[in-house]
């Protein structure tokens, strides 16, 4: 156990369909979504802001969303990305009116050569999921992962994976500001993780409540 390990946990950066709502009625995968122009620069932005980090796997939701964002800082970083189930979107029968389809192994791989096919998704989601159980879904994946992977690491995931992930490792279920592209950052102190880092959106040039909706 490295008693000094730190998890960084971040959310997506904008999608398309928050910026073009149309998309989403007309878009063969509906709730897998890519990112936006202006995503995209957030992801890139969050990269530059992990740079001088000492991460050493990053661990995306398999949506297309978390894949994009992921890419762009492994890019930055050299790293591989590792796609996790237990970080997937919240399952909720209010947002989608079926288990929702993301992109195949076949498309991900020509797009996206990072990401490493030898990992397998320790947990995977179940629709419908409630707000209870994806919380106890993506707490339970933090506490996988740490521990079995000691160095430091990034979670890339959705708002409330990051909500939960977050609540999974410190106590006191703290209120977590999960905007688009936000960075949280957990330290392990001793036998105790303290939250530092809370949302934080200041490497964005760009956030959430400044992007303009069409």
């Amino acid at each position: 156990m490295n008693s000094n390990q730190t998890v960084w946990i971040a959310r997506h950066g904008n999608r398309l369909d928050f910026v073009n709502p149309d998309w989403f009625n007309t878009a063969e995968r509906r709730y897998d979504p890519p990112l936006s122009e202006d995503g995209m620069i957030q992801a890139k932005q969050l990269g530059e802001r992990l740079k001088s980090e000492k991460i050493t796997h990053i661990f995306a939701s398999p949506f297309l969303r978390t894949i994009q964002t992921a890419h762009q800082v492994a890019e930055i970083l050299n790293l591989e990305i590792k796609l996790e189930a237990g970080l997937a979107e919240w399952h909720n029968p209010e947002w989608m009116s079926e288990n929702p389809e993301i992109h195949p192994p076949n498309y991900l791989k020509k797009e996206y050569p990072r990401i490493n096919w030898h990992y397998s998704s320790k947990i995977i989601p179940q629709y419908p999921e409630t707000e209870t159980t994806v919380m106890q879904r993506t707490g339970e994946i933090a506490k996988q992962l740490i521990a079995e992977f000691s160095e430091d690491i990034l979670l890339v995931g959705h708002g409330a994976s990051v909500l939960g992930t977050t609540w999974g490792l410190v106590v006191g279920k703290p209120t977590v500001n999960a905007a688009l592209c936000c960075l949280v950052k957990i330290v392990r102190e001793g036998d105790r993780w303290q939250l530092e880092l809370n949302g934080d959106t200041s490497h964005l040039s760009e956030t959430e409540s400044q992007i303009r909706f069409v």
